[in-house]
């Protein structure tokens, strides 16, 4: 229920952001949402609509490769987004666009990074962005910042260089703050005790692409036999990971800490 209402409550404020800080000075936004936007002011459509219509693809390949609760958590920030760009009126609270800009893009980066941090996305280039995390060790944002390229080119010549501009700066203060609040390349060691190690094994084998050490322990008060499971995981992976342990053990002792630097297999399989 906190996930949803996280994923509700960041779509509802990325709505805001669009039509209060950039649709009114013809800046786009990252990913489909911004060739949305772009349709949405040449063309009598809403914006609201053709974003939902833009995102159904990629919704289809995100069931397939990311997994059920992901994507319903992704359809759910999608229809949420596009509702709130159809019931929420366009008007600048801003007159100066490069602060529209700015503003807007930190706004919708927050957005962004609080549904991936719920294990949703917003839908668009962050499906695609996601799908390649999962393979790579890169930065988030910073994958979805170089896939807009092409949104910067075509607001240029749409609109102005201008728009182009702080369509650019927009894109940019997303990433970064995607980044600061995602943190998906910041790696964290797990150590997990125990007394259904084999259990827990094999639930987080299931669900992570992470290798697993197994250590045999003994509790020094109770003496009863425990298992140390030591793995390393992103910061995106662990809400995963905490709501593991407590559905099969909610006695296990997790110790979390910030690894520095991880030489070796990291990816499992």
């Amino acid at each position: 229920m906190r996930n949803i209402i996280t994923i509700i409550i960041s779509s509802i404020l990325m709505g805001f952001a669009y039509n209060f800080l950039l649709i009114p000075h013809k800046i786009l936004s990252s990913g489909l949402s911004g060739i949305a936007m772009m349709l949405g002011i040449i063309t009598p459509f809403n914006t609201g609509i053709l974003n939902f219509l833009l995102n159904l693809p990629l919704l289809i390949i995100g069931y397939r490769k990311l997994g059920k609760r992901f994507i319903t958590y992704t359809i759910l920030s999608v229809v949420v987004i596009s509702v709130s760009l159809l019931v929420i009126p366009i008007r600048a609270i801003s007159n100066e666009p490069i602060l529209a800009s700015l503003f807007g893009g930190v706004i919708i980066g927050i957005g962004v990074g609080l549904i991936f941090r719920a294990s949703g996305s917003s839908g668009g280039f962050d499906i695609i962005a996601m799908l390649l995390t999962k393979k790579r060790d890169l930065p988030l944002g910073t994958i979805i910042s170089m896939m807009n390229g092409i949104v910067v080119l075509i607001s240029g010549f749409i609109f102005s260089w201008d728009a182009a501009l702080l369509t650019l700066v927009s894109i940019y203060a997303s990433g970064k703050t995607i980044d600061l609040i995602h943190t998906n390349n910041i790696k964290l060691t797990l150590m997990i005790i125990t007394s259904k190690g084999d259990d827990m094994k094999d639930k987080l084998l299931t669900k992570l692409h992470r290798g697993i050490t197994i250590i045999n322990g003994e509790g020094a008060y109770t003496g009863e036999n425990r298992q140390v499971l030591i793995t390393v995981i992103t910061r995106y992976q662990l809400s995963e990971v905490k709501h593991i342990v407590q559905e099969v053990d909610q006695h296990a002792f997790v110790n979390i800490t910030e690894t520095k630097e991880v030489i070796g297999m990291f990816s499992r399989g």
